[in-house]
């Protein structure tokens, strides 16, 4: 079975300088993947021709004549740039002609335009954003939301969980993945009443649900899974990128001191540069915007070529293993 991932190729702070790339590497390392391209047929083409040895009878280049800036308000890109490559991109989607759509553009307007065009599963109040975060297990603690909610209910919250646990066994592989509930404390006393409720609702289901998180579970992935309201969310992924970054540049830093510095660097250098590669947000790149009739991946607006490959790698196993398919199927079943 093969899938085809169509790709919002204008959006982001790079557009095909990035996107274009990516997806020929991306081909070289699954032959049963088709990528369409959407927005501005002469610039695509021209980025294409830089990678001669491209399976061009596997790229398709769909026209879109706009472009969803990273600034444009939702009211703008949802009712005024109907002809955006964010918007046909998604259109592919809901016509069956992909399997899958990436954007690296307009987070809200993504989300906007994806729950116009697409809709929301049977079942589902509310859609979610979750992406993986670095943990110090060397794998990624999926947390959501990331902040397309910001003031949710208890059962939005179980929702979010139900998605979750489908998303990290389809995507990740991990089967009955273990749910933790964000809090400031572990104790089932501790909390607002939104948490306590949640809390309880969660002991209901037959979900593998851990119990109260804090914030650092997070990072030492105590739980495959992490799920609190979008503003709480979001403030986290914030900070572990800002985190990641500063470590980062903190490791360059030491190689540009002094020549005692940079010897006692160098001969840490292995133990630094796999530090660098476990915290490096990058690996971690592609955000699934769960809930909706059909998968959508939101890349960071800065990724580069390698880090939007990872958010490929992410639509692609989502698309091959039926994603949407089968967290509709979990909640048919709930209703049952």
């Amino acid at each position: 079975m093969s899938v085809t991932l169509a790709i919002d190729a204008m959006g982001g702070d790079h557009g095909p300088v990035v996107t274009v790339p990516a997806c020929c590497d991306f081909l070289e390392k699954h032959a049963d993947v088709k990528i369409a391209l959407v927005g501005n047929p002469e610039v695509l083409k021209q980025a294409l021709s830089q990678f001669p040895n491209a399976p061009m009878e596997r790229i398709q280049i769909i026209s879109a004549s706009e472009v969803v800036l990273m600034d444009d308000p939702i009211e703008v890109a949802l009712r005024r740039k109907k002809d955006s490559s964010m918007r046909v991109a998604i259109e592919q989607v809901r016509e069956g002609l992909a399997d899958a759509i990436i954007s690296s553009g307009n987070t809200g307007a993504l989300m906007a335009i994806s729950r116009y065009i697409l809709k929301t599963l049977d079942g589902v109040d509310r859609p979610a954003i979750a992406t993986a975060i670095p943990n110090e297990k060397g794998r990624g603690t999926t947390m959501l939301d990331l902040g397309a909610n910001a003031d949710c209910e208890p059962m939005h919250l179980v929702q979010f969980a139900q998605m979750a646990n489908v998303m990290v066994q389809v995507v990740d592989g991990t089967q009955n993945p273990s749910i933790g509930l964000l809090n400031i404390g572990e104790e089932v006393i501790k909390g607002n009443e939104v948490v306590k409720q949640t809390s309880e609702l969660l002991r209901q289901t037959n979900l593998n649900f851990y119990g109260n998180v804090e914030g650092n579970d997070i990072f030492k992935g105590t739980t495959d899974i992490v799920v609190c309201d979008g503003f709480v969310g979001n403030v986290v992924l914030k900070a572990s990128e800002g985190l990641a970054k500063m470590m980062s540049g903190l490791i360059k830093e030491e190689f540009n001191r002094s020549w005692l510095t940079k010897l006692m660097a160098i001969c840490a250098m292995v133990p630094l540069l796999r530090v660098r590669k476990r915290v490096d947000h990058r690996r971690y790149n592609g955000a699934v915007l769960l809930g909706l009739r059909g998968c959508v991946i939101k890349s960071h607006g800065s990724a580069d070529r390698f880090a939007f490959g990872f958010a490929l790698e992410r639509a692609y196993e989502a698309g091959k293993n039926r994603m949407v398919e089968r967290i509709a199927q979990a909640f048919a079943a709930e209703t049952k």
